[in-house]
Order: C-alpha cells, then structure tokens, then sequence
C-alpha cells in the first residue's frame, strides 16, 4: 500500500531550506522584482532563486520525477509530480509582509497526495499526507464548527487583471452582507491552511495556478474542509477554488454564486 508520509517528510525538509533562502535574501537586500502577467503581478530574484533550490534538492532525493513550478513550469504527468511555489504571496514579501509561504505537494496522477507549506517569516509548518491528517507544527488541524453563514469568516483573493478585479469587487461587496465580514490576506495557500486551522470558515477566489491549492488544498480536505477545485464547479467559474467548513459549505456556496462569483 502506497504510504505519503515520507512525501511530507521530503517536502518539509526542502521546504525549510528554500524559506529560509528566501529569508536571507529578503534581509540582505533592497528586493529586486519583474513582472509577469501584470504590472501588478511580480516575480522577485528570492522567487527564481528558491525554486531552483527546491528543484536541485529535489532532483538529489527524488532522481527522474518532473517537476510543475510557477517559475520554471512544467507538466502534471502520469505517476508522481512535484508541483511547487517558490513564493506565494510575492507582493506580501516584496512590501515585508510577513504573510507568504514556500508551497511543495507531491501529486499522483494528478492528485496531491503530500504537501508542506512553510512560512518563512514564523518557521511554521502547516503539512498533510493524503489519509493521515493535517497538522501545523505537528498539531492536528481541524476546520471550524461554523453552521450559521451570516457569523462566518470569508477570505477571498483577486486576479491580477483590472476588468476582473471590479467585477469580482461587486461580488465581495454582495458578499459582505451575508457573511460576519471578509478577509484579504494575499497568499492563497495561506488561506487554505487558515481554513483547515478554523481562522477562516471559507475561502473562495479565482485564477489559481495548481502551484497555489496543490499543498493548502490537500491541508484544507485533511482537516474536514469541503475543497472544490479549478474544473469541479462550473457555477462558481472554471477555474474557482472553494474551501469552507463543511457546517456552511452549502450556504457559502449558494451565496458565492447568487453574488455572480461565478461570472466575474
């Protein structure tokens, strides 16, 4: 029988060599930065640096399986990929938020199977293997008790595109008098693992990449969340991630769409 855990194991310990890399150099100087899709939409040196080192780790530990990065990218492939965020919430680290992560999931046939999200600036280690559980510094996780949506907590992202954004703004106002109120934190996987802990009942957003729900996702669904991800909700949006607490994942999910989040 296929056991993960050791998958956790590898991601962790990589995990923690790459936030801690992108810990120094986010100390040692002025943070030098691209951009991507957007001008809004960055990509530093610490982003690039670390999924390398994530890469060549890998490629000593675990010889001949791909890897799928937002940096390098790749492809999900039959059998074992490694699907990796060098940073998550890059604009958090570039302005010194302390709110990002480095993200690592093992994914089998497409699926994540193990995951580590590490947090750089706390050493925090949020970590789950498919059918054991989710654990934040070796502390099982568990979602909220939440059974009333008008008393939940909602943490929601944007795109990066300013069309998008104001339509997904009218949605989060819609949103905001249906739920206790809402929470933008920026880094995706971060919200995932908030969902598994209970400090979020829910969490929706669009425009993921695999790279940002294929650890905090597995995290979520391993301490009791309801996940649904890009290409399983056509009513929320082809590519709508959706976490929440299983005690109002119906209601948050009806009112995530009759607030239009699935048309923006």
């Amino acid at each position: 029988m296929f056991d993960p855990r050791p998958l956790v194991d590898i991601a962790t310990d990589i995990g923690r060599e790459a936030g801690a890399l992108v810990q120094r150099m986010r100390a040692s100087a002025v943070v030098s930065f691209d951009t991507k899709s957007t001008s809004t939409d960055v990509v530093t040196a610490a982003d690039r640096a670390s999924e390398q080192l994530v890469r060549t780790r890998l490629s000593e530990l675990r010889p001949g399986e791909p890897v799928l990065g937002e940096e390098e990218g790749g492809t999900v492939v039959e059998g074992l990929t490694w699907v990796v965020d060098p940073i998550d919430g890059t604009v958090n680290y570039l302005y010194g938020i302390p709110w990002y992560s480095v993200s690592i999931a093992a994914q089998l046939d497409g699926e994540s199977v193990a995951g580590a999200v590490v947090e750089p600036a706390t050493g925090r280690v949020w970590t789950a293997a498919r059918g054991y559980g989710a654990f934040l510094d070796g502390s099982p996780l568990r979602v909220s008790t939440a059974t009333d949506l008008s008393l939940s907590l909602l943490g929601y992202g944007f795109a990066y595109r300013p069309e998008r954004r104001q339509r997904q703004a009218d949605t989060w106002a819609a949103m905001a008098t249906r739920v206790r109120d809402l929470r933008r934190a920026g880094a995706a996987s971060l919200d995932l693992c908030s969902v598994a802990a209970g400090r979020l009942d829910a969490y929706a957003e669009h425009a993921l990449g695999r790279w940002d729900w294929a650890a905090g996702g597995l995290i979520a669904a391993e301490a009791g969340a309801v996940v649904r991800l890009p290409g399983s909700s056509p009513e929320l949006g082809e590519d709508a991630t959706f976490a929440a607490a299983p005690g109002i994942a119906d209601a948050m999910y009806n009112a995530l769409v009759e607030s239009g989040f699935g048309k923006v």
